[in-house]
């Protein structure tokens, strides 16, 4: 397995480490309802290096960009990230991922761990098509770190780590900075439904970062968290896991990703798109409560009056709600929100509710 700059410190910490796409990573230090609590309530901070960066840099970066991405990149000013997915031919989604534009020919592309390399050919097929000699493709993954800090105190923690003032980063906004005299960049997104921030810097200075933010953050009741509370945190959020709720077969407009894509232009995938609105989509993903006693996981089938009609992407027992909750996809007849359903969990059937996403949503 891939081990993150990181790895000796979770290590240290008494980290459960588990295999995540190739990667070794820390499941959990404590446990996942206290790590999720801890971010909801406090501070969390995550390990994201395993995560691709890929700059595409020149004075056709943005054209190459609009081929490539779903969304329309046009109006994206300097200092922005955008949410955009990567389609195939066939309109499927190889990679949800966030562009940051730095300069205006200068772009770096945030991607998920598992599909980096097919976004980094997707992109290098993409010049090829468009014969563009003046844009440079550069793999970044292994020079840069990323690290999540995310909760309500995330603000007053970083603040006093960094001489620019925070407060001034609007949502889905970042500054070029200097942390401890070397180049780093501060996003403010986050993939929690809290407030929080992602760092980037050289992976050489990740150790460094990683102690000094615990250090500071302490007395603020930071905690590091595992992929365990990670996936509880974005599900409670209506966020979406590759490989779980999209993959090459799914679209944007089966997913809640139809705001990022627009189809009044062109880029790989979208014709294939256009048919599939024309036509009427067939399926929807929806997010559901359980009824019943039980817990629905990812592969679960899903039935409405005895017969199977869909499948269960992700579930869990929300720590912040209480509730077993859950995404799938089913026929779009049956997507409307208090439509019953049943979801087949082991050797029984048990009764769930389709809901509005998202589950939590903060007030920021």
């Amino acid at each position: 397995m891939k081990q993150t700059p990181l790895y000796n410190k979770h290590v240290a910490l008494g980290a459960t480490i588990v295999d995540f796409g190739g990667w070794a990573m820390p499941v959990q230090y404590t446990n996942l309802i206290e790590e999720h609590h801890t971010t909801r309530e406090k501070a969390g901070l995550f390990d994201i290096c395993h995560m691709g960066e890929i700059e595409v840099q020149g004075k056709d970066a943005l054209k190459l960009l609009q081929y490539v991405m779903s969304r329309d990149l046009s109006q994206e000013k300097i200092g922005q990230l955008m949410l955009a997915v990567i389609t195939n031919e066939q309109g499927g989604i190889i990679d949800d991922l966030t562009i940051y534009k730095r300069a205006e020919d200068r772009y770096l592309v945030v991607t998920n761990a598992c599909p980096k390399d097919k976004d980094l050919n997707h992109l290098k097929k993409a010049k090829e098509i468009l014969n563009l000699s003046n844009v440079i493709i550069t793999d970044l993954s292994d020079q840069m770190g990323k690290l999540d800090l995310q909760g309500p105190k995330s603000q007053a923690i970083l603040q006093k780590f960094s001489a620019d003032d925070l407060s001034q980063i609007k949502f889905y906004h970042f500054i070029e900075t200097q942390l401890f005299d070397h180049d780093a960049i501060i996003s403010r997104s986050g993939y929690t439904g809290e407030d929080g921030f992602e760092i980037y810097m050289n992976v050489q200075y990740m150790p460094k970062l990683w102690d000094e933010l615990l250090e500071i953050g302490a007395p603020f009741g930071l905690k590091p968290i595992g992929l365990g509370a990670r996936d509880t945190l974005r599900l409670e959020a209506g966020y979406m896991l590759n490989g779980n709720e999209m993959d090459e077969t799914t679209s944007p407009l089966e997913v809640v990703y139809s705001w990022v894509t627009n189809l009044d232009k062109n880029f790989i995938g979208s014709e294939a798109i256009r048919k599939q609105k024309q036509e009427g989509l067939k399926r929807k993903l929806v997010g559901f409560e359980m009824l019943e006693r039980g817990i629905a996981r990812h592969g679960y089938k899903v039935f409405k009056n005895g017969r199977e009609i869909g499948i269960v992407t992700s579930g869990t027992l929300s720590p912040t709600l209480n509730k077993a909750i859950g995404m799938a996809f089913v026929p779009i007849d049956v997507a409307k929100p208090d439509t019953e359903i049943e979801i087949q969990i082991r050797n029984i059937t048990a009764k769930a509710k389709i809901i509005k996403l998202p589950f939590y949503k903060k007030k920021f």
